[in-house]
């Protein structure tokens, strides 16, 4: 892949920044702060981003040993409604899960995720969604980041997923909540960094009878939720880029014992592209000792753990 120099990239990644600019909008990120978020640097993703990110932007990492969950509050995020308390403790309690996922690519689509993997996912170490079943038979290694600034009150949480079977990043994203103008409630965000700018998901609550949670970005225009590309130009100034054919929803429900399941289906242009299965179980005391403690006493990372060590 050709080099362009460290403020441009690689000539895909250049090319991809070009057509949002071309195809975009130009926006003030303090004027509409919901599309504001980290950024990746041209050479890659990987790992150790947000540690890294952490440290450039002077913010704390906290303590692991305190359960870190993707939003702090969910009663907040939908609005009065009654969840399942397993879908609420998942939410508020990530890093106290373990995950398992199968994929379902459908006919006809598994060569444009190869295409993707090929020019962009594994080079970046990011947004590697799994080709097949064999990709992700040792589970997924999963790791919450949670970093605040010292003026800060509210944490700023990463998670950060491994597909311990192919060495690969399946994603490194953000999630924080925002309000859009294109929908009257609140939204989950999340940002994932890509060279110069980011890849953004803004997914709007949906509660059903049965307590279940699905997210969705499904809107139409600029402003709903939904997925948008966004390249930063300076401080303040980025362009973005709206993408109405992409959509996915994410159903999230209560199953036997300890497990949470999630439905997650990708759909472009109305069609359904991916469907990715998760079985989500929380860790028991007994387990999260033995990840957390190695025999010298110190704490182990995240690469000392994958759910098919149990």
């Amino acid at each position: 892949m050709l080099w362009l120099g460290r403020r441009r990239g690689y000539l895909a990644d250049w090319f991809t920044q070009q057509w949002v600019r071309a195809t975009g909008r130009c926006v003030d990120l303090q004027e509409l702060p919901w599309l504001d978020g980290p950024a990746g640097k041209t050479d890659g993703i990987g790992s150790d981003f947000f540690d890294i990110y952490a440290v450039e932007n002077g913010l704390e990492i906290l303590n692991d040993d305190v359960p870190r969950g993707l939003v702090g509050d969910m009663a907040a995020v939908v609005a009065g409604t009654k969840i399942q308390p397993k879908v609420k403790d998942f939410y508020e309690n990530t890093s106290e899960y373990d995950m398992d996922c199968w994929s379902e690519w459908s006919t006809g689509f598994r060569p444009f995720g190869q295409l993707l993997s090929l020019i962009f996912s594994r080079r970046l170490g990011q947004l590697n969604v799994p080709l097949t079943g064999l990709d992700t038979h040792r589970g997924i290694s999963s790791r919450i980041v949670a970093m605040r600034g010292p003026s800060s009150t509210t944490p700023l949480i990463a998670w950060v997923r491994e597909l311990p079977a192919t060495g690969q990043i399946l994603y490194a994203g953000c999630y924080t909540t925002c309000r859009v103008p294109g929908y009257s409630g609140e939204c989950i965000k999340v940002c994932f960094p890509l060279p110069n700018g980011r890849a953004m998901v803004i997914m709007h609550p949906e509660v059903h009878s049965d307590g279940s949670l699905t997210v969705i970005s499904d809107g139409k225009e600029f402003g709903d939720p939904g997925f948008c590309f966004v390249v930063e130009d300076t401080n303040s100034r980025a362009w973005a880029r709206y993408v109405a054919t992409m959509k996915e929803s994410i159903h999230v429900y209560s199953a036997e014992g300890k497990d949470v399941r999630a439905d997650h289906v990708l759909r472009i242009f109305g069609q359904v592209l991916l469907r990715l299965h998760y079985k989500l179980t929380r860790k028991s005391a007994l387990i999260r000792s033995v990840r957390e403690q190695r025999p010298d006493g110190r704490r182990a990372g995240p690469e000392a753990y994958t759910p098919s060590e149990q």
